[in-house]
């Protein structure tokens, strides 16, 4: 372990944390109103612009192509410039293309502006985790982690409540919502602007008096609320070698050889079942209720109950991230999600239906919490946003797909048809999970890195200690 990384562990939990935490977690909450705004204004624009259920899921599925581009960049750029840049520009880009996307006429032109402004929206979601984790001591890394993911539950109620208030109440009742997405954005960028980059990753690429400063600073801050800082503990033969700065598509060459390869199989296949699952039922499930009897007026109250539960999924996920590990949470929560689709499936009253979404959308979310708390973990730090950000990336690929086969595949085997097909895609990755997941509750970043991969943790000599 490197001196600055000792420093960082030793910290307690302070306000400079809880700061961290909100910073992060509001880009959280506006990736996640974003990604929930669509499901409230698909069923106007369906009507307003004629279309058939398939160009419905492929505008639905239009964001997540942006998504896929921007979490695959976001991650490689993170690695090679640093991580706070890269945040700062994804979260801008999203904000003016998200405006922009207000005031068209017509659906292909708001798909083609939805996907432009998700590759901001992906960049800025897959880069906060690994960014953010860097800057936390084990001892709370993953309830910190499970709690920022957290933040995605508070978009997703914010958005079912604009639905319900905002959308119906006018013609133009979407480009509205769509303006209230898009503008709030700016207060988080000028609070950010005090955000330090990484001091890892300063670090590891040999900027040790700028990692010294960071590291400075935020013990400063930390003393002057009145906390007496314990000593910084003796590390033997403190350092790391410094990293090459491997290009793109070194970096994302370097994941696929062993030891990375195993956990990168893992974490794609994990993103992969999750995302597919999450957005097939997040962004349809007020349209399918609509289908299923309900008026829309209904179906987006219930949804805003749905969306609820949301919360004690992503906060007692959070809990258990720490007090069973992470791989127990993510299989655990999985399986109460399969239990959740077989019920879903099987429904056959509204208020049936209600309460299976209801328990699906708590046990998905258990989910979700656990996989942003694990898999910044699973990967060394030179190449840890590049992790993150392919995996995130990869699982994109089951946000732009689910839309769509939803949308194919309601009107022939209904409710069955649907929710059969996520189980057993979720089931898919609780599998990956199980069979090839490595350990991390307890251990510091640079100890899972060397009890896991050796000293190198890429198949190379570059993380070897000094």
């Amino acid at each position: 372990m490197s001196l600055v990384a000792a420093r960082l562990e030793r910290l307690p939990f302070s306000r400079f944390h809880i700061k961290l935490l909100f910073m992060g977690g509001l880009g959280f909450v506006f990736e996640a109103i974003d990604v929930a705004i669509i499901a409230f204004i698909l069923p106007v624009v369906r009507t307003k612009w004629h279309l058939t259920s398939f160009e419905t899921g492929l505008l639905g599925s239009s964001t997540y192509v942006g998504f896929l581009v921007g979490a695959l960049f976001a991650g490689l750029l993170g690695d090679r410039f640093g991580r706070r840049v890269v945040m700062m520009w994804a979260l801008t880009f999203f904000c003016v293309l998200t405006l922009v996307s207000a005031f068209v006429d017509n659906w292909h032109m708001f798909a083609v502006l939805r996907a432009v402004a998700g590759i901001g929206m992906g960049a800025e979601g897959a880069i906060i985790a690994p960014f953010l984790v860097e800057f936390v001591s084990n001892r709370y890394r993953g309830s910190f982690t499970g709690a920022l993911a957290g933040f995605f539950s508070f978009g997703f109620v914010a958005a079912a409540l604009i639905g319900y208030f905002m959308i119906p109440a006018a013609p133009d009742g979407w480009r509205y919502a769509l303006v209230v997405v898009s503008i709030p954005v700016t207060v988080l960028l000028w609070w950010r602007r005090s955000l330090h980059e990484s001091p890892r990753w300063l670090e590891m690429r040999g900027r040790q008096a700028e990692a010294d400063a960071v590291v400075d600073e935020i013990e400063r801050q930390i003393e002057r609320t009145g906390v007496v800082l314990p000593p910084v503990p003796r590390v033997e033969g403190a350092g790391l070698a410094l990293q090459p700065r491997n290009s793109f598509f070194g970096n994302l060459k370097a994941l696929w050889q062993p030891p990375l390869a195993r956990t990168t199989l893992m974490t794609w296949c994990l993103w992969l079942s999750v995302t597919f699952c999450s957005y097939a039922f997040f962004v349809w499930i007020p349209g399918l209720l609509v289908q299923h009897g309900m008026t829309v007026t209904k179906s987006f109250s219930v949804s805003i109950l749905i969306y609820l539960a949301q919360i004690p999924g992503y906060y007692s996920a959070a809990f258990f991230c720490e007090r069973v590990g992470r791989k127990a949470t993510i299989v655990g929560y999985m399986a109460l999600t399969c239990l959740s689709g077989i019920w879903l499936a099987s429904a056959g009253s509204d208020f049936a239906i209600v309460l299976a979404s209801i328990a699906m959308s708590f046990s998905m979310n258990g989910v979700n919490a656990g996989e942003y708390a694990y898999t910044p973990e699973v990967f060394p730090t030179h190449l840890r946003a590049t992790g993150m950000g392919t995996a995130s990336a990869f699982g994109r690929i089951g946000a732009i797909c689910s839309p769509m086969l939803v949308g194919y595949v309601y009107p022939i085997w209904g409710f069955a048809g649907v929710f059969g097909m996520t189980t057993v895609i979720l089931v898919v990755g609780a599998l990956a999970v199980v069979v090839l997941g490595v350990s991390t509750a307890g251990k510091t970043l640079e100890e899972i890195t060397a009890d896991e991969y050796g000293s190198t943790g890429s198949g190379d000599s570059a993380l070897k200690r000094v």
